[in-house]
């Protein structure tokens, strides 16, 4: 499965020319593996059967396309189903940067004429956030472009996709590089030619990053709030301390959220903790003015972590007072618990640890 060649799968239409124009190509020829790669979904360079044959030899001679289809599967009773993805992700378990094969899990959630697809974009994660499952298997490494891509590429229900959103293993500002120029393919004429309104990237917030990716690109975002008080969300989420939720706010009202980009937030629902109406006071004060909307999460318990989850009459009522008050709220259906697929659950420690022994 693991080749020295090179990847083409990641590779933007205009690196796709580049490519051509150096094996001695013609620059089309750039055109046509895009087209082979993001409109055909092949496996092979071989099915590239507009170039020449001493074409696809040459090609194939230093290139692979790079799929690599899920090595697992569960489905759940609500249809949702889980994939397990083999990534050729940069590992750090040495002291030596080297490419590894280790894993992560991809979340494909059916919905009527919906379709949404849950990718990753770490193995593991560096935010460590208390309430999260993926966080608790540590950091292993950042997903290559074209194994980001890969989790759609390879979907067998690729075809069924309506939208997808970064909000699987590992956060997205923290593989930035990685994450914009997946999505610049995502959304590129010659690419999947996407509208950036089918992709919605998630973070918690972190310095510099956010405003990189709000000025370059044109998708959704949501922030992961969990908590309007900042004593508290420190206490479940330690990236408050580089990047306090006030000042994510506040650089989320430099930019237009009033036409088809949107603007979201995250927010684990915790019994007793954060579903207070203090808390919802709190959150329409932070949101006042902003062009945004509220998702409210049930908490599915992760071992170790003793954390209760709040009750559907409590989620209705922080639902009504924050929609009454002018902060557009949803509860969000929970898809895939029984399959540890949903929000916070997804985690391939033991795999990866497999991997280095």
């Amino acid at each position: 499965m693991m080749t020295n060649k090179k990847v083409l799968l990641g590779q933007t239409p205009a690196e796709l020319k580049t490519v051509a124009q150096q094996l001695g190509m013609p620059a089309f020829a750039g055109q046509q593996i895009a087209k082979w790669l993001y409109d055909k979904h092949v496996t092979s360079i071989d099915e590239m059967t507009n170039l020449s044959k001493t074409n696809r030899e040459l090609l194939a001679s230093q290139y692979c396309v790079g799929a690599m289809p899920p090595i697992d599967s569960q489905r759940s009773q609500d249809g949702t189903v889980k994939y397990l993805f083999p990534v050729r992700c940069d590992s750090i378990a040495t002291t030596e940067t080297t490419t590894t094969l280790r894993f992560v899990e991809t979340v494909f959630i059916p919905d009527g004429e919906r379709g949404t697809l849950c990718v990753s974009c770490q193995v593991g994660c560096k935010m460590n956030c208390l309430f999260c499952q993926t966080g608790k298997q540590g950091f292993h490494g950042n997903l290559t472009t074209a194994d980001i891509l890969n989790q759609i590429y390879s979907l067998p229900e690729r075809d069924l996709l309506t939208n997808v959103v970064f909000m699987g293993q590992g956060e997205p500002m923290d593989n930035l590089d990685n994450v914009l120029k997946a999505t610049d393919i995502l959304t590129a004429a010659n690419g999947y030619a996407w509208s950036p309104k089918r992709i919605t990237v998630s973070s918690v917030g972190l310095r510099g990053k956010l405003k990189r990716f709000l000025d370059e690109s044109q998708c959704h975002v949501a922030i992961s709030m969990h908590s309007p008080l900042p004593d508290q969300r420190l206490s479940l989420m330690p990236a408050e301390k580089a990047m306090p939720i006030a000042e994510t706010v506040d650089l989320l009202r430099q930019y237009d959220f009033t036409h088809q980009r949107r603007c979201s937030f995250e927010y684990i629902c915790f019994a007793g903790l954060n579903d207070t109406m203090e808390h919802a006071r709190a959150i329409v004060r932070l949101l006042k003015g902003l062009e945004c909307r509220v998702n409210l999460i049930r908490f599915h318990q992760i071992p170790d972590v003793d954390l209760p989850s709040a009750d559907e009459q409590r989620m209705e009522q922080l639902r009504d007072y924050l929609t009454q008050h002018g902060v557009f709220t949803t509860i969000r259906a929970s898809r895939g618990q029984d399959i540890f697929a949903a929000c916070g659950l997804l985690s391939t420690a033991r795999l990866n640890e497999e991997t280095l022994s």
